[in-house]
């Protein structure tokens, strides 16, 4: 199964960063919350990714191509133009990265990469948050319902997509969160079948509003609950915390081996 990850905005909330790179780019631990997000799917056995690019995207092509020197040591012999891997590390990921526009909105991304997914479900997530959702159960939750899409919901105070759900685990509404809200919110981590690029229009479909709403109206968006952890990283202070759990070796989404 393929998984769709939005990396192409321009990330102006972390703006003492994403000036200089992409925010899926900026570091934790040392290596972009990009490569931390797709370590985890992989944990899962999701290994197909689709990535689209837009802001800077030259930076996450060149991490890409250059893999072997983020990941291994390496030998340069100058004199005869030749470089050797050491301890060489391959992740077992397959990775198609693609221009989706410098101004896009995220369903007009998810639209654009439609040829590449193909008529089967996919995954779909942001460049910028990490979790401990259990991701095999949210496929299995998804094929299981048959409805067009499904989301992974938290319950956290954040300026993000406020859901209502009824009893079924259907969502009922899909709206803009207030101030005054204490309600579940995306948190990305969603599941799509192909009849999703239907309610998808041009490059300036929001998804989180009318495709998503649209859905809801309908009964085809499904809530997958999680409590767990879930951090999304749209600002400093955000991003600070992410690398503090990393540096105490607390970080829940760490599940892989070095």
């Amino acid at each position: 199964m393929k998984v769709v990850i939005l990396a192409g905005g321009l990330g102006t909330r972390i703006s003492e960063e994403s000036h200089l790179k992409p925010k899926p780019m900026i570091e934790i631990g040392g290596m972009p919350i990009l490569w931390h997000i797709m370590k985890y799917y992989s944990e899962f056995g999701y290994n197909d990714f689709i990535i689209c690019l837009g802001y800077k995207q030259h930076m996450v092509k060149e991490f890409f191509a250059d893999y072997f020197l983020y990941t291994s040591d390496v030998t340069f012999d100058i004199q005869n133009n030749k470089m050797t891997v050491h301890n060489k590390h391959a992740d077992p990921w397959k990775v198609t990265l693609i221009d989706t526009g410098l101004h896009t909105m995220t369903g007009g991304r998810v639209k654009r990469v439609q040829k590449y997914i193909g008529d089967e479900p996919f995954m779909l997530t942001y460049g910028d948050g990490v979790s401990t959702v259990d991701l095999c159960a949210l496929e299995k939750f998804h094929r299981a319902h048959g409805k067009i899409a499904t989301i992974t919901t938290v319950n956290l105070a954040q300026l993000k997509g406020v859901l209502e759900v009824n009893g079924d685990n259907v969502i009922t509404s899909f709206r803009e969160k207030q101030e005054d809200d204490g309600s579940l919110i995306n948190g990305g981590f969603m599941m799509f079948n192909p009849e999703v690029f239907d309610y998808l229009k041009d490059d300036t479909t929001i998804l989180e509003k009318e495709p998503l709403t649209e859905l809801a109206v309908k009964g085809e968006l499904m809530s997958f609950y999680h409590d767990g952890f879930w951090q999304c990283m749209d600002t400093q202070r955000e991003r600070e915390k992410l690398q503090s759990l990393w540096e105490n070796g607390t970080a829940p989404w760490k599940i892989w081996k070095e």
